[in-house]
């Protein structure tokens, strides 16, 4: 079973867990002080989800989801009918996709994906409450409309879907969504600080402080090529 443990603060636990073929990291979540979780894009293998869970003594009470693509969401309408909890996420602007859900997986190689309508749609700054822990949602749009990323203050981390991975970044249709996207990394993420270890969609972990000094689309250095692109970004030098 590949799953692992990611070291984080005492009162919020996570543990990543790669599902579907697409390995894809879904992420539980979890308050130590209470026993709540969540599921950060069960995109599927509900019962490895529902196994894991268990193993770690975890009540699931919510499932958050990044963005609709299915092998992030494709999981979340069985998996909330299983468990009986409400899908926070992601922004409206994913409704399109998530309409459409069934017709992308079944092309896309992941049949079976159940559309779904979230019980919260989530907004920019919008908060979320796992057990006494306290996450705040960013509408961080480019790879998706709706795209949203989860951060922990606290514990110094964030779940960022398919916005940014550890020397690159999430792909795009049009050039106006790359500039997008480039500013929700930018703008949005970065900010939040050098230390921060962030769960990408796919593959390694990284910091925003490993991409700020090193990622050749996104760095300090690349972003020079859009200096009036990222006028409003001012930033301390990264560590």
């Amino acid at each position: 079973m590949n799953t692992g443990h990611l070291l984080s603060n005492a009162r919020l636990q996570c543990r990543v867990i790669p599902v579907t073929r697409a390995r894809q990291n879904c992420s539980l979540i979890w308050c130590t002080e209470t026993g709540k979780g969540a599921l950060v894009d069960p995109g599927g293998d509900i019962d490895l989800l529902r196994h894991v869970a268990s193993e770690e003594g975890v009540q699931i009470d919510k499932l958050l989801i990044t963005h609709a693509h299915p092998d992030h969401a494709g999981g979340a309408f069985d998996l909330a009918d299983i468990l009986g909890v409400p899908i926070e996420g992601p922004h409206r602007g994913d409704a399109p996709l998530i309409i459409r859900m069934a017709d992308i997986g079944e092309l896309h190689g992941f049949p079976d994906c159940m559309p779904f309508e979230p019980d919260r749609w989530l907004d920019d700054a919008a908060e979320i409450h796992i057990g006494n822990q306290r996450i705040l949602a960013l509408h961080c749009p480019g790879h998706t409309p709706g795209h949203i990323a989860y951060f922990s203050a606290e514990a110094r981390l964030a779940f960022v879907g398919d916005i940014l991975f550890h020397g690159a970044v999430g792909a795009t249709k049009r050039p106006e969504d790359h500039f997008q996207l480039l500013h929700s990394i930018r703008i949005k993420l970065f900010p939040l600080g050098d230390d921060v270890v962030f769960v990408p969609g796919h593959d390694r972990l990284s910091t925003f402080g490993e991409e700020r000094r090193s990622n050749p689309v996104v760095s300090d250095q690349a972003a020079k090529k859009y200096s009036h692109f990222f006028a409003a970004a001012e930033f301390p030098a990264a560590r």
